[in-house]
């Protein structure tokens, strides 16, 4: 019976699925740190593919700051009102926004310590930002990260907090991002949450839960 994957097995499985995604990468579109910001905070509970088609049009004419700190509140509700959580979520943004402007002189700050100042970021967005826009080493665990990670054996924890530590343990640092990002497109590709399609999996070898099932 598989255990827990050792370093040399999760380096091997990661190589296994940089083959199969070698064009995995942040699936928010955004032009900038800012949007990727706002877009992040938008994919709470909603999907990529929603917050883009949202953002595609929000951001042809919002996409600053200021654009966001300066506007009306309900107008900003409804923008973002297909994302769910919308008045939370309009909150966040707008408070974000003001913070920006007033502490860090318009600029998206680039550490995770900095970014989770801002209302509404918690780590999972901070390091998404911070990786994805700044090159800081990082594993954002989402749902699908979660899942895929505790379900092949990377790891074997309960919550995202105890997952993320334990990512960072296993995977060498050069990887963090980049493993991020395959855990993602092999959650929503091949492991997904429900009827998960192992026959075709590239690395059901390696997998405990294909082994078990």
């Amino acid at each position: 019976m598989k255990g827990i994957l050792s370093h040399e097995e999760a380096d091997k499985c990661l190589d296994v699925l940089e083959e199969t995604y070698p064009d995995a990468k942040c699936e928010l579109e955004h032009k900038s740190p800012f949007e990727l910001l706002v877009a992040t905070i938008l994919s709470a509970q909603c999907t990529d593919v929603r917050v883009n088609k949202v953002t595609e049009e929000m951001f042809k004419k919002y996409n600053k700051p200021e654009d966001f700190a300066n506007m009306d509140i309900k107008t900003l509700e409804g923008l973002v009102k297909e994302c769910g959580l919308y008045r939370n979520k309009a909150k966040n943004i707008k408070a974000s926004s003001n913070v920006i402007l007033e502490e860090f002189n318009g600029k998206v700050p680039e550490t995770i310590k900095d970014l989770m100042k801002l209302p509404g970021v918690g780590k999972k967005t901070a390091n998404v930002v911070a990786s994805t826009c700044f090159g800081v080493p990082a594993i954002a665990v989402d749902t699908h990260v979660f899942r895929v990670s505790n379900r092949i054996g990377f790891v074997s924890e309960n919550n995202v907090e105890k997952t993320e530590k334990a990512l960072e343990n296993k995977i060498d640092r050069s990887r963090w991002t980049k493993a991020h990002h395959l855990f993602i497109f092999h959650g929503r590709r091949c492991c997904t949450a429900r009827s998960p399609k192992c026959q075709a999996c590239p690395i059901k070898d390696f997998c405990r839960y294909y082994e078990e099932t």
